[in-house]
């Protein structure tokens, strides 16, 4: 049986020429992986235009796990997030020129939404594969943690698992990880979404 795994990353933002976010996802969608179906697709760095497009995308794909992927400069492993929160509060306008400051994504929304992902195999899978990750308990409150939000929202008592994964920028000079790291990470990842059916039991709780 084939999982169908709906995987997105973001079109470059802030001036930026390059996101090394989708530029993985593009990787990895062109690879074939065993009994996974990848459908790698850009979403665009715009709260309203990026729920939208993910939202269609899920509705057109019909995906069992749904693994949104974003750029996260200043970290230096990849990071699986855990939770994502009903608000948008933007530091920098995002690329349509919106910049939402304490607004609710989904109006009336639960506050928050834990990912259904399996996170911790997905980490210690990341980590089997000889890449640095981990799990974080804020995916922050721009464009990325939105498209959680909504990734969860959409898939509620569908079946389908959504989760999001922070990249390092690995085009930085003192990136510590590069593109096929990356790559490397998320195809770790998105196997073990697609075959774990009961999450690992590993500590990786946060000490403050």
């Amino acid at each position: 049986m084939t999982t169908r795994v709906l995987l997105t990353g973001f079109e470059p933002f802030d001036g930026a020429s390059s996101n090394p976010s989708i530029d993985a996802v593009e990787l990895l969608a062109d690879e074939r992986l065993p009994a996974i179906d990848i459908v790698g697709r850009a979403l665009p760095v715009e709260f309203a235009a990026g729920a939208q497009r993910l939202r269609e995308l899920i509705a057109q794909c019909e995906p069992d796990v749904v693994v949104c992927v974003g750029l996260a400069s200043g970290r230096n492993e990849v990071s699986v997030e855990r939770v994502a929160v009903n608000v948008a509060d933007a530091r920098i306008p995002d690329n349509g020129g919106a910049q939402p400051v304490d607004e609710e994504l989904v109006a009336g929304g639960p506050a928050a939404y834990f990912s259904t992902l399996p996170i911790k195999s997905a980490v210690l899978a990341a980590r089997a594969a000889g890449v640095a990750a981990g799990i974080s308990n804020t995916a922050g409150t721009y464009v990325c943690n939105a498209a959680m939000y909504h990734a969860l929202d959409a898939t509620q008592g569908s079946g389908t698992r959504a989760g999001f994964i922070h990249v390092p920028d690995v085009y930085a000079q003192d990136s510590v990880l590069s593109l096929e790291d990356v790559v490397t990470a998320l195809r770790a990842i998105v196997t073990a979404s697609a075959e774990v059916r009961s999450d690992a039991v590993h500590p990786m709780g946060a000490e403050h």
